[in-house]
């Protein structure tokens, strides 16, 4: 059964590198020699942030584990994360928007790297600091970055179809070959050089504090709106009123909240779902073909941008419904295929399947992230866009505590099931998006008579 895993991986790689080396014109957009030099500072920098992220995932749960700390406490732990991201973050990341975006993506730096120091400690209040600290961090890496790259492509005056080529470089980068490294070299420094699980997350460090320097050196600041009169709850209202006046951003938050929410519960079952009866199966090995199998989805992805037709609106109702039924697979395959029982041996053949289905998820999944940022450019208002980003994430961490919670109350069939059925109401909703998108092609609401209405009423200082 080991064959599978090479077979697999080395399958995936083929198809991956026949699908950028046979590229043609249709599938390629032509560019300025001033945006190729933006976009590749932009890619530089956020392959760097993405690092720092990737580092620590490998460690976490076992740096917590060498530290003493049972599955309980650690489930605390992350949960304070996913709390903290859905609090502290949603308040800093929406600053963004007002107090800037460059300054945001510094925030992210500093907040992630005292985050990483916290781990020398073997405190539980320390090490809960740290996971309060990486929750804030979060939200500021999915919602920053991507505003600060939308507004500086639109200053610079880019064609706005050149943005779907750094959207699906940064997924295929930053999501899929920077992941696959980290993982390897996370694992050099913990295991081969014998530094121990510490060390990936002062590399993590040390990639952080060189991406800031970058961004300090080399990014200039903009904003959503600055005006003085807009205050933290204003900024609040005034998304909540763009999201129930416009009906593409709200489907816009329940798409990304269902696919996402399904896409984290997802990390949290694939191990036990591919090895019921502990199996000894090769995490890390697995971790990189998942990776690998994102790079594969955004590399057709970036094919997909790169055309007229189809619309994203369109394809990514069937990604949602492939998705669905890949994790429908555990459903089916423990009906259908008969346990071994054995104990502590090799991947089962039901297993094998599962594998090849989470690889067809995370392919959908590195379809989903330059699509989602895509529909993101075009749907949600620039004043106000680290805000909404972080209100959306709001319902997708509230579902992931939720999860973290209760993830030995249920069976794993009855998670995958629940997760199969978010996705296809994904689909549902994807489809409606697109019949309203088509119905609504005028210019989309004014953002300022929305800040008219808002400051009807006075603004409590916050």
């Amino acid at each position: 059964m080991e064959l599978f895993y090479y077979l697999l991986f080395g399958g995936l790689s083929a198809v991956v590198a026949l699908l950028e080396l046979s590229k043609t014109s249709k599938d390629r957009i032509a560019t300025s020699t001033a945006f190729n030099s933006f976009k590749n500072n932009y890619l530089v920098v956020y392959s760097l942030m993405m690092a720092g992220d990737w580092l620590q995932g490998p460690y976490v749960y076992f740096l917590y584990s060498q530290y003493g700390f049972d599955k309980g406490d650690i489930g605390r732990l992350f949960i304070a994360g996913f709390g903290s991201s859905m609090l502290f973050g949603t308040i800093v990341g929406s600053l963004a928007d007002k107090q800037g975006r460059r300054r945001a993506c510094v925030t992210y730096c500093i907040t992630y790297i005292l985050s990483c120091i916290t781990k020398h400690s073997p405190q539980y209040k320390v090490l809960m600091l740290g996971r309060i600290l990486g929750g804030i961090a979060t939200s500021l890496l999915f919602s920053a970055f991507e505003s600060w790259l939308v507004a500086e492509h639109n200053k610079r005056s880019f064609d706005p179809q050149w943005l779907s080529l750094t959207f699906s470089k940064a997924i295929f980068l930053g999501n899929g070959l920077v992941a696959i490294v980290s993982g390897l070299f996370a694992n050099i420094l913990a295991d081969n050089l014998g530094f121990g699980p510490v060390a990936p997350f002062d590399a993590a460090a040390c990639f952080l504090a060189i991406g800031m320097a970058i961004i300090l050196s080399s990014w200039s600041e903009n904003y959503g709106d600055s005006s003085d009169n807009r205050n933290l709850l204003s900024q609040f209202k005034g998304a909540a009123v763009a999201i129930a006046s416009d009906e593409k951003i709200a489907l816009l938050g329940a798409i990304q909240s269902l696919f996402e929410g399904s896409m984290y519960t997802f990390v949290f079952l694939w191990t036990p779902a591919l090895s019921p009866n502990e199996e000894d199966i090769p995490h890390g090995f697995i971790f990189a073909t998942f990776m690998l199998s994102s790079m594969l989805g955004s590399s057709i992805a970036s094919r997909l941008l790169a055309r007229s037709a189809p619309k994203v609106e369109s394809y990514m109702q069937i990604v949602f419904g492939i998705s669905a039924l890949t994790l429908l697979l555990p459903i089916i395959t423990n009906f259908l295929v008969p346990s071994t029982g054995v104990k502590n041996g090799s991947i089962s053949v039901a297993s094998c399947i599962q594998l090849f289905g989470f690889c067809t998820f995370e392919a959908c999944v590195g379809i989903f992230w330059p699509s989602i940022m895509k529909m993101r450019s075009q749907y949600i208002p620039e004043e106000a866009r680290s805000t909404i980003m972080n209100f959306f994430r709001i319902p997708l961490n509230i579902f992931v505590c939720v999860v973290l919670y209760n993830v030995n109350a249920f069976p794993i069939t009855i998670m995958f099931g629940m997760c199969s059925i978010f996705l296809f109401m994904a689909s549902v909703l994807q489809r409606r998006l697109m019949v309203v998108a088509e119905s609504h092609k005028s210019k989309p609401q004014d953002w300022t008579a929305l800040k008219e209405r808002d400051n009807e009423t006075e603004p409590l200082n916050i």
